[in-house]
């Protein structure tokens, strides 16, 4: 298994080998993920949905018009990669990745100090409900905004609304008097939320996009203050003791292939990232007695809905009221780190169960192979995580387009991160 992961880092930039049956899955899937966001994107605002039904039905009238800023991050990183593969003109993956950015940088959408809330009513901008201005969500606004500015380097109008939304994102503020760790969010009605990004977790692209803020920087030390605990499971040895999504997102922007940090530890995350999707679906294939669903290719729990609402549960260390659940994109956000297990994983999934969990926009956020219970919808930072972890594994187009932003290369000089 090493082997093969070693072969995905040694060539930056450069398409894993893949046979022609993974490239008929992968571009299928792909394909069905950017339909989310082309169809379920408010086509004035273009603001993402949070979530939709799995078939493109109607809407239930609770949440019909629910947006979400982190989904939208990946809205305008998908329509880089939709006009990139000719499923969508250029023209008009710029015409709506304009409509989002002004959204976010000169209105409806508030910000508060450059943060944004949450949940939004897609056609309004307003914040939904008591929605906190969440640290996470802000953060994949910002890597989808840079995405879109380097990739629409033709538009002066979406560079200048790009540059305005990660330029006035006031990092300090969000320290809450902290020398390093940034708050989880906050409310009108409360303030600052009480947690703080201080150990391993989905916290990469935050503090390196804070360190090379040009307006309101973080303190580069900022990168070596929170915790990286050493954790084990069984033979596999990695930092972290979260859920899977954590070791993804962050890593299917910032390019980590072949660099390591320069101090203290001198971990390397991409590394770290594989390493953990391995020791997760060994936890799965270890959960089988308990759960005879899971098995070598039928593997994967992360954040998703179950059957009894939204769930945040995975493992190793084993978290949440675990059910045996599938969530297809545990496997799927980590392809690009691990084809040799997730790809079989992808296969297995769909060649198994059909359309029971394969519909119009890819895989039902998360099924029960035991049960036969199936989540009614997708949801946007699954389809996107899954839909970005694929293209980078094809061809390293969201690092190359992301990474060629100046404030990348700056952050990582600034957080001592290197090539190894």
């Amino acid at each position: 298994m090493a082997a093969s992961v070693s072969a995905l880092a040694a060539g930056p930039l450069q398409a894993a080998p893949l046979t022609s049956g993974d490239d008929k899955l992968l571009d299928d899937l792909c394909r069905r993920c950017f339909l989310f966001f082309l169809e379920q994107s408010d086509p004035h605002t273009g603001i993402a949905r949070d979530r939709a039904r799995a078939d493109g039905g109607p809407h239930p009238p609770l949440g019909r018009y629910v947006g979400s800023t982190g989904a939208t991050g990946f809205a305008l990183t998908a329509l880089c990669i939709g006009a990139e593969r000719g499923w969508i003109s250029r023209r008009e993956a710029r015409a709506r990745a304009s409509a989002a950015l002004h959204s976010y940088a000169i209105g409806p959408v508030a910000n508060i100090h450059g943060w944004f809330y949450h949940f939004v009513d897609i056609r309004t901008g307003a914040r939904y409900r008591d929605s906190e201005v969440s640290t996470s969500d802000s953060t994949w606004l910002a890597a989808g905004a840079l995405t879109a500015r380097h990739y629409f380097h033709e538009d002066a109008a979406i560079a200048k609304l790009a540059s305005a939304i990660y330029e006035r994102v006031d990092y300090p503020w969000m320290l809450n008097r902290h020398p390093y760790f940034l708050a989880h969010g906050w409310t009108p009605e409360h303030g600052f939320l009480p947690y703080r990004y201080e150990k391993y977790c989905q916290l990469a692209c935050m503090y390196l996009l804070g360190i090379a803020s040009p307006a309101h920087a973080l303190d580069p030390e900022s990168w070596y203050a929170w915790d990286r605990e050493p954790f084990r499971y069984t033979d596999f040895h990695y930092y972290g003791r979260t859920l899977l999504w954590t070791y993804q997102y962050p890593f299917s922007w910032w390019d980590f292939r072949n660099r390591r940090e320069a101090h203290g530890m001198k971990i390397d995350w991409f590394e770290n990232s594989a390493t953990g999707t391995r020791a997760h679906r060994a936890f799965c294939i270890d959960l089988a007695p308990e759960f005879p669903g899971y098995s070598e290719d039928i593997w994967g729990i992360t954040s998703s809905d179950g059957p009894h609402g939204y769930e945040t549960w995975g493992g190793p260390p084993r978290t949440g009221l675990l059910d045996g659940t599938v969530v297809p994109c545990a496997a799927a956000g980590s392809v690009m780190f691990t084809p040799d297990i997730c790809l079989p994983a992808l296969h297995a999934m769909k060649t198994k169960f059909g359309s029971q969990i394969y519909r119009r926009y890819g895989f039902v956020d998360a099924f029960n192979p035991t049960t036969g219970w199936r989540a009614d919808d997708v949801i946007g930072i699954d389809v996107g995580i899954t839909l970005l972890s694929a293209e980078n594994l094809r061809t390293g187009n969201v690092w190359k387009w992301f990474m060629s932003n100046p404030q990348a290369s700056k952050a990582f000089a600034l957080a001592g991160i290197v090539k190894a």
